[in-house]
């Protein structure tokens, strides 16, 4: 494959030169770089190969061959960094991939919000609590949740923790995936333990059966195992918000004639840093890593068309993905335009739907949840649109997790606004649990293939 020449004004650090918004407010420079300088020395956590493999793939879901799921926390904790809640997220993430390759016939990319998304922007840079204001908790890589003025000071040690726990996360998903944890013939091992008690767990396990079945028939007839039935890919995605974390796992690769984000393979810019002349935008436009950029109800046809001028001048299929999250309210209308512009540009991307963000509300005692009808509503939507337009809807992005938490309402066990304090853990923005996940999939796999309900 031919390389795109890199950027001859581009380098690491050139984002320093202009605004980076939502960035912290260290107290001591000196011990941020410091820090990013220890940081550029240690192992990258992800390969050069990696990254190009996935590029490829995302190439492929472009074309409508491959699609794309992308899934995992709102914002990882450190204290999270178990072998428990680690396998957890990965098995909730393979059932999903199971049952969509097995109503959409086509190959799934498997993306996890996962081994990094430890920084979140936030809409102020204070909290008040009563008489008291102090930093807002920006994620773990930034500063610590509890609310306390030591806790909230910006700690440049944390950016080391942070590749720690995601190399030790990315490790122990690779050591999984490379164990057989992930063959096909055997997704019943899967299965968390309180699956079984999920009114989508029948037609699940339905799916599993053909599935096996259709394997074991499959090698009987060739007389050989099935290619990639034994094995998949598993790639790791965060938002590149924190710039000088980002920078410092930024390498310049001579083989590949290129600079590579060595942090995660698949990053992505949010809509607040998604600005032409943000710092975010400079630093996205020289590194080779496919990357993402989240679209919301405020994002123009001519903002998006800037965007991709710069982002991917040169047209490379596989770069760029659109993660759209307008809200099921206000799809019919944003969506449309966005893909005209797109289509206008001839730029190749990946369309993919976050039905997360746009429906976060608040319930009446003050509660962030979002209601699985709303979120399911705007994933169909989203299909539709696409179809009617000519286009095609290649991937999802959602915040979900392997445990039995009560932060989203509705789903098929009907869980209310009172249900919400009995199990809600997240400390940002609330996600799908287990069964509403595995439901979200098999209702998407439903809407494209309507024989999944009578498996």
């Amino acid at each position: 494959m031919t390389r795109k020449p890199n950027p001859t004004d581009w380098h690491p650090t050139t984002w320093q030169k202009l605004q980076a918004t939502q960035q912290p407010l260290y107290p001591d420079s000196a011990a941020v770089e410091h820090v990013v300088s220890e940081l550029s020395k240690l192992p990258p956590i992800v390969t050069s190969g990696e990254i190009l493999a996935l590029k490829s793939q995302i190439a492929a879901a472009q074309r409508g061959e491959a699609f794309l799921l992308q899934g995992g926390d709102c914002a990882e904790s450190f204290a999270e960094c178990t072998s428990d809640a680690i396998a957890k997220k990965l098995k909730i993430l393979l059932q999903m991939s199971v049952v969509l390759l097995y109503g959409l016939k086509k190959p799934i990319i498997r993306v996890g919000r996962m081994a990094g998304q430890y920084a979140k922007p936030r809409s102020a840079d204070t909290e008040t609590r009563g008489d008291e204001t102090l930093p807002s908790y920006r994620g773990d890589l930034v500063n610590r949740h509890p609310f306390t003025a030591e806790d909230r000071i910006p700690d440049p040690q944390l950016m080391l923790r942070g590749y720690e726990r995601a190399a030790l996360t990315l490790n122990f998903v690779r050591a999984l995936v490379d164990g057989g944890f992930a063959d096909l013939h055997h997704p019943e091992n899967w299965d968390l333990d309180f699956v079984h008690h999920s009114p989508t767990a029948d037609r699940y396990q339905r799916i599993v059966h053909n599935i096996s079945e259709s394997l074991d028939l499959i090698e009987v007839v060739t007389g050989q195992a099935a290619y990639g039935a034994q094995r998949v890919d598993f790639y790791s995605s965060h938002e590149g918000l924190h710039l000088p974390y980002e920078q410092a796992q930024t390498r310049w690769l001579e083989k590949r004639n290129g600079w590579f984000n060595l942090a995660t393979h698949f990053p992505w810019v949010g809509m607040r840093t998604a600005a032409i002349d943000d710092a975010h935008v400079e630093y996205y436009r020289g590194i080779e890593n496919p990357i993402a950029i989240k679209l919301g109800p405020a994002m123009s046809a001519e903002w998006l068309q800037e965007l991709l001028a710069v982002l991917n001048p040169r047209a490379e299929p596989g770069r760029m993905t659109l993660i759209c999250r307008f809200g099921a309210d206000k799809i019919e209308q944003s969506l449309p335009p966005l893909i005209q512009a797109v289509r206008a540009t001839g730029s190749p991307v990946l369309w993919s739907c976050d039905p997360m963000h746009g429906n976060t509300e608040s319930t009446a005692s003050g509660v962030k949840t979002r209601r699985f009808d709303n979120i399911l509503s705007e994933v169909k939507q989203a299909f539709r649109i696409h179809r009617d337009m000519g286009s095609h809807l290649g991937g999802v992005h959602f915040e979900l997790t392997g445990d039995d938490v009560t932060e989203c309402t509705g789903g098929a066990r009907g869980l209310t606004d009172a249900d919400l304090q009995r199990a809600y853990r997240s400390t940002v923005d609330p996600r799908l649990n287990y069964e509403q996940a595995l439901e979200l999939a098999l209702n998407i796999a439903d809407a494209e293939n309507g024989s999944i309900g009578g498996v």
